[in-house]
């Protein structure tokens, strides 16, 4: 009981954290969504925020969630759940099944498979491209200059509307660069969704542009 009062508490705080970066970056209060990492969280760590408002949620792992958002998306009308992890080819059938947002589109096998799924199931997940903003060769995403050319075969070729754009920056690195890099993508390519920020740096993606924060421990506490 105590750790859901903690999470309610904690996610106070992280939207009066938005609404003041929203504030200082001159930017309409509320222009900003939270999504509500629940990643390794049990479905009882995740009902008290649930119960406190929050409607948004991302995970990391598609088995993860087919375990605990079924029964929580049945208990609670209006829920959003995102993919905010890898998605691996063999997963491509359940992710468009269970997830309302597919934000790591990161390559044109996957693309496929999405677009097929999307025509097999009739289904229509919002998807957004992840872009590999500082290169990192262990790190999931289209190459910055691919980004464009990406983005064109999966509206032209393969019919998918691609309404978002995704980064992570790297860990060691000032995140500021990155997400005006990811803004500039994203303005070049008619693009308005920004997914970036998480726990530590959210308040600086708000000041470059963001419309979606992905925000966990800072809710949740460590995993």
């Amino acid at each position: 009981m105590e750790q859901g009062v903690n999470a309610r508490e904690n996610l106070e705080k992280v939207r009066a954290a938005i609404a003041a970066a929203e504030k200082e970056a001159a930017r309409e209060n509320g222009s900003v969504r939270l999504v509500a990492v629940s990643k390794t969280k049990t479905a009882e760590e995740i009902r008290p925020v649930i119960d406190a408002g929050q409607r948004v949620f991302g995970e990391n792992r598609v088995q993860e969630a087919q375990s605990k958002w079924p029964g929580l998306k049945a208990e609670t009308a209006g829920i959003e759940l995102h993919l905010i992890g890898p998605l691996q080819s063999n997963k491509t059938a359940d992710a468009v099944a269970l997830f309302d947002v597919i934000q790591t589109v990161d390559r044109e096998k996957i693309a496929r498979e999405i677009a097929r799924e999307i025509k097999k199931q009739d289904k229509r997940p919002g998807l957004y491209v992840q872009v590999n903003t500082g290169s990192e060769p262990q790190k999931a995403g289209i190459e910055p200059d691919e980004a464009a050319a990406f983005i064109a075969m999966c509206r032209d070729e393969l019919g998918l509307k691609i309404t978002g754009l995704m980064c992570i920056p790297p860990v060691d690195e000032n995140p500021g660069p990155h997400f005006a890099l990811l803004a500039k993508i994203a303005r070049e390519n008619d693009i308005d969704t920004l997914s970036m920020g998480m726990s530590d740096d959210f308040q600086t993606a708000i000041a470059f542009g963001a419309t979606e924060v992905r925000v966990g421990s800072a809710i949740f506490g460590a995993r």
